[in-house]
């Protein structure tokens, strides 16, 4: 990769950028993701406000201050477009933190996109990344590797399957938020034809569209994410490579322990995605996640999330802020490349990696001591000594139902 670009880039652009830092950042959405974006966006002396019906860890930041005139629906279309035409402020830079939010970004009237400006792609553009049957066709398109994946629109669909198929296959929704918001899960496990077909019939009265796709077998620690950054004329500024180290739950889960590992490593999966984003002419912040595929030793794409994501804020203690990317492209600044980064650095998500942790001792692929010794010197997405709270009031909400629940080490592992 190339080096990074010169440090100085002349008088006049040092004068746009000291401008352009008046304009304050809205975040839309709640959680993770919006702690960590703030948190960068402080870092970058970017003012910001956040807008979202139901605020969440974010809030206990000591930089957290909502929007004035917030919206019951914020992350909406509808709810969006009301807040914003309420809201006191003459301008600022929009950033979604949520599937819901960028489409609710990417849908607004020309008049509000123009007085709230974004680095997001057009709202077609967007529902071909996060509806997954749409994602599932462009790859077919693009020749991309992935899993085998079919499109079941109806129980009857399922007849037309091989009987092959259904050996560790699973129907994931095509509406990530809608489905995990019903179902507290990220997609159901099938055993059968019969099993496949009855709970895609329950997806459908609850109207939930979902995809039938092969589960590519192998541990967590074959995922691998790939986070960056696409400017205004679709060129990728940046790319962040991380593995997974571990995950909760164990084959639906989101990464509890992570490492940042060089993008030579992940050199086919690289190509993969930038061969998606030139081919969408993609604008925006993305995080795509990919599986190594033992049996053929390639690496299949699952997704792309078209948006900042819960691990947004490691990327940018790690050299690579695509928060202050998207800030300064929505403003119709140059976006100078970033492929330097920091490499090893490991993040662990400790509530979630207590879990993780104890699921690996069970099995008997851990030991206390290892998991232990794993967390030391290692960042947390929550806690932040300068911002604490968070951290702090989160793990006062799971510390009585973690000492309700003791774990049980097996015998052997210390």
């Amino acid at each position: 990769m190339p080096a990074d670009p010169p440090g100085s880039s002349g008088t006049r652009s040092q004068r746009a950028d000291e401008r352009s830092r008046a304009v304050p950042a809205i975040i839309v959405g709640s959680g993770l993701t919006a702690l960590g974006v703030l948190r960068l966006l402080h870092r970058d002396s970017i003012p910001a406000y956040c807008l979202s019906s139901s605020p969440s860890i974010e809030a206990q930041s000591r930089w957290y201050r909502p929007l004035p005139l917030e919206c019951k629906a914020a992350g909406s279309t509808t709810g969006l477009e009301e807040a914003l035409r309420a809201c006191a402020l003459p301008r600022a830079v929009l950033i979604p933190c949520s599937d819901h939010a960028v489409n609710a970004v990417a849908a607004l009237t020309a008049a509000l996109a123009a007085r709230f400006p974004s680095s997001v792609a057009p709202r077609e553009t967007v529902a071909r990344l996060t509806d997954k049957a749409q994602f599932a066709t462009l790859l077919e398109q693009l020749s991309i590797p992935r899993p085998l994946t079919m499109l079941v629109d109806a129980p009857s669909d399922i007849d037309a399957v091989a009987d092959s198929a259904f050996d560790g296959a699973f129907l994931k929704p095509r509406d990530s938020i809608s489905f995990y918001a019903r179902y507290q899960c990220k997609a159901f496990r099938v055993a059968s034809r019969a099993d496949a077909a009855g709970r895609l019939a329950r997806l459908q009265a609850d109207g939930i569209g979902a995809i039938l796709q092969e589960f590519i077998p192998g541990p967590g620690s074959n995922h691998y994410l790939i986070d960056g950054f696409a400017d205004a004329q679709g060129r990728v500024r940046t790319l962040f490579a991380r593995q997974r180290l571990r995950i909760h739950p164990p084959e639906f889960g989101n990464s509890s322990y992570m490492v940042s590992v060089p993008l030579a490593s992940v050199g086919e999966a690289a190509a993969s995605l930038k061969t998606i984003i030139a081919a969408l002419h993609f604008r925006g912040i993305f995080s795509a996640e990919f599986k190594f595929d033992e049996r053929d030793r390639s690496f299949k794409i699952l997704e792309i999330n078209a948006r900042a994501w819960w691990y947004v804020e490691f990327a940018g203690r790690c050299g690579v802020d695509v928060c202050r990317m998207a800030y300064a492209d929505a403003l119709g600044q140059e976006v100078p490349e970033q492929w330097n980064y920091r490499v090893g650095a490991r993040l662990v998500y400790g509530y979630m990696d207590l879990m993780a942790g104890h699921h690996e001792w069970r099995a008997g692929r851990l030991s206390l001591a290892a998991w232990a010794r794993s967390w030391l010197g290692a960042q947390q997405p929550d806690f932040n000594w300068t911002d604490p709270m968070p951290a702090l009031r989160e793990w006062g909400g799971h510390l009585r139902n973690v000492l309700a629940r003791p774990l049980q080490i097996p015998s052997g592992h210390s």
